[in-house]
């Protein structure tokens, strides 16, 4: 047996040579997962001083992690609100900041579930499920539908859904032609699409070497073909009122505002930051009947 603490120093240095970012927390989470513990536990254990035979599993995924393997990949999970998703090769490991795409689509079920409403709640492009999953685990009264158009990344949604929300109704298809049975009966609309510009390739080895293009890459010049279309797909699909959640680039909000207000389609249209201050989603409002008490 060998001092956890050393192990685990040993560990971080080794990744912090290779540039891993949060080396030590990596570190952690890789020994927990060898473990079966969390990551607050081998910390503890780490401090008092335990003996931990990590053996040479953890070896073995601290040098893919080295290789900048994404941490999500080697534990098989990632952390999302209060979710815990199956994630893998062939789906976009989802980020901190989609949670507060989440959070508005999330607050206006919430607020029509409050005055008696059923939501009806879509997600377009939907990766692992998080956004349709978090909307289905904290507003249950919601009837949830998400579409994805690759199959391994469906793959991936369909697991999360079976364990979490088996009643969501997961498709595999293409956000432009999807829901031709829910026109003008949707509620909300929310999407985190592939936007990132062609010229604009992710620096982090972790996002451009394994998340999928397909999840990536937005089409265009300014990467925001995918995300016109689901603009049309969303104003096909909401009812009058109905509000649109989508995620982007911090630099595509004001040509996504732009589009917005010279369709004719949208009312209330509104760039919003994430926690870091950068530009990272929209929101609009389909044009019809007026909404009223709306936080959004």
């Amino acid at each position: 047996m060998s001092s956890l603490a050393l192990t685990l120093r040993a560990a971080t240095s080794r990744l912090e040579s290779a540039a891993v970012p949060s080396a030590r927390h990596d570190a952690e989470a890789l020994a927990a997962h060898v473990l079966g513990r969390s990551r607050t536990q081998v910390a503890t254990a780490a401090l008092r001083g335990d003996d931990a035979d990590l053996g040479e599993r953890f070896e073995a995924l601290v040098d893919e992690r080295a290789r900048r393997v994404p941490l999500q990949h080697l534990v098989g999970t990632a952390p999302f609100r209060d979710l815990v998703l199956d994630v893998g090769p062939g789906v976009f490991v989802p980020r901190p900041e989609t949670e507060l795409v989440a959070e508005a689509v999330v607050a206006e079920a919430m607020r029509l579930q409050g005055g008696g409403d059923r939501p009806c709640v879509v997600d377009l492009c939907a990766g692992s499920g998080a956004i349709a999953l978090a909307v289905a685990t904290e507003v249950p009264a919601a009837d949830l539908h998400a579409v994805e158009l690759s199959a391994q990344a469906c793959a991936w949604a369909r697991r999360n859904t079976e364990r979490l929300a088996p009643g969501l109704d997961l498709r595999l298809g293409d956000c432009a032609t999807a829901f031709d049975d829910l026109d003008g009966d949707v509620d909300v609309v929310a999407s985190n699409p592939p936007y990132v510009p062609p010229g604009a390739t992710p620096l982090e080895p972790e996002v451009r070497d394994h998340d999928p293009a397909v999840a990536l890459y937005g089409g265009g010049p300014d990467g925001l073909d995918v995300p016109r279309q689901v603009l049309l797909t969303a104003a096909r699909l909401l009812r009058p009122g109905g509000l649109l959640v989508m995620e982007h680039a911090d630099v595509q909000q004001g040509a996504l505002l732009r589009t917005l207000r010279s369709s004719g389609s949208w009312r209330a249209e509104e760039g919003h930051r994430d926690l870091a201050g950068r530009p990272r989603f929209v929101t609009a409002r389909r044009r019809g009947a007026a909404m009223t008490g709306s936080a959004w």
